[in-house]
């Protein structure tokens, strides 16, 4: 890899932009930030679904946090010698570039998200699976194609969102610059999934934007040996998603009352001897709960980066496997064994993810229903109620063949009633059901 071409400016499409005092990566962080799917994060699951608790995170103010992780890897990254020679680059230049574009990564990591959580995806997994199990589902779709709705992921419908949803007068999207975009794609694979690799596990990219991925890969110089690889800043990005992931959930999970400090103590002391004088020395558990979690974050950070250092020539081959705070050390192991028996599994979770199956899977069949086996009555009704942009964004990408909704192909059609559903919050998506149901009006 060549870090010239890793930090390139490019975008997708030529920026149409004026020029000023900002570079191409800070113009990104004002288009992120300005967009509506940004906004629309603040009433999305990141744990706990409808919660009443203002105090628990959403997905929006977890990405925040993990920005602010991003941010603590970039000071590392630039005050490096390792990577100013890397990038043979100054430090004050390397501020100017690595800080903004994680920032921006980090920021957008869960922007497709679906409303409920990951809870959310598996509904939309579990519905398309049982569908095309069906002998006669009556549709025409690939193999392929049928294979992105099945496992469906918010990755994949992030890099939509970015590159697409975000709809002005093209599709374009946001066009951001294609560092920014590379380091928050974690799985730059629209084909079969395999688990042997850590950019394979999942379908990260659809075949709508499949041109998009290889226009970014060829930009950052990220195809090695006919495949394509992780930018080496993507690794940090999700290091800092991993890392809010466990620890700032501690915070939500102590103050709903879900497991004692104690508890916590026997789990991780070990690993981080610190935490043994916080809990002798520290008298009140707001504070220690506080503490441990900076703790925590700290030794992680720390872990992630002298990983991403150590192993940065295989990072740059494509051949590092792991993810950076699991590799080498038990202290994430232990963590995230924790949060899953003492947090993630709890009947609130459950209950409340179960009404998102509810909602998620009742506006798939109404819609799926209206669209494409009812009669054309039913038809134009529904596509009333789905966001213009969305529908005259397919036609866009199928121009000049489809005029209407109706000239789409199934799988163009498919991906209207996804992108719809996906882009919705939770109470936005609790609501519009009980609509379309009869529940309310």
């Amino acid at each position: 890899m060549n870090w010239k071409q890793l930090l390139t400016e490019n975008r997708i499409r030529e920026s149409k932009r004026q020029q000023d005092a900002r570079s191409a990566f800070e113009s990104d962080f004002g288009r992120i930030v300005f967009s509506p799917a940004m906004r629309r994060m603040h009433d999305k699951t990141q744990v706990f679904p409808l919660t009443h608790d203002d105090n628990i995170h959403s997905r929006l103010t977890h990405s925040m946090e993990v920005m602010a992780l991003g941010y603590s890897f970039s000071i590392l990254f630039c005050e490096s010698e390792i990577f100013q020679l890397k990038t043979n680059k100054t430090q004050y230049e390397l501020f100017r570039e690595i800080p903004i574009i994680l920032k921006n990564s980090c920021l957008i990591h869960d922007i497709g998200n679906p409303p409920f959580g990951h809870f959310g995806e598996t509904v939309i997994q579990d519905f398309f699976t049982n569908f095309f199990k069906k002998e006669n589902p009556q549709l025409h779709l690939s193999n392929d194609e049928q294979r992105e709705f099945i496992h469906f992921d918010g990755n994949a419908q992030g890099l939509r969102v970015l590159t697409k949803l975000e709809y002005i007068d093209d599709c374009f999207g946001l066009n951001l610059t294609c560092p920014t975009l590379a380091s928050c794609i974690k799985y730059p694979n629209y084909q079969e999934i395999d688990k042997s690799r850590i950019e394979t596990k999942k379908i990260g990219v659809y075949q709508s934007e499949k041109k998009y991925l290889e226009n970014i890969a060829q930009n950052c110089g990220l195809i090695i040996d006919g495949r394509i690889v992780r930018h080496p800043l993507c690794y940090l990005v999700e290091a800092a998603d991993s890392i809010c992931y466990l620890t700032m959930d501690l915070d939500d999970g102590y103050n709903k009352g879900l497991y004692t400090l104690d508890e916590l103590h026997s789990c991780i002391g070990k690993d981080i001897p610190i935490i043994n004088n916080i809990m002798t020395s520290v008298e009140t558990n707001t504070a220690k709960i506080a503490k441990i979690r900076n703790a925590l974050i700290t030794e992680l950070v720390n872990i992630a980066f002298q990983n991403f250092e150590n192993n940065i020539e295989q990072i740059e081959n494509g051949t590092f496997n792991q993810e950076l705070i699991f590799f080498n050390s038990l202290l994430a192991h232990h963590l995230q064994k924790f949060c899953i028996e003492k947090i993630f599994s709890i009947e609130e979770i459950y209950s409340l993810e179960l009404i998102g199956h509810s909602v998620i899977t009742g506006l798939l069949d109404f819609y799926m229903d209206c669209l494409f086996f009812r009669s054309p009555e039913y038809r134009k009704r529904a596509i009333k109620l789905i966001p213009e942009s969305i529908i005259n964004l397919a036609i866009k990408e199928n121009a000049p063949h489809a005029q209407s909704f109706n000239d789409l192909t199934d799988y163009y059609k498919l991906r209207i009633l996804v992108d719809y559903i996906s882009g919705m919050t939770d109470k936005y998506a609790l609501r519009h059901f009980q609509d379309i149901s009869g529940q309310r009006r």
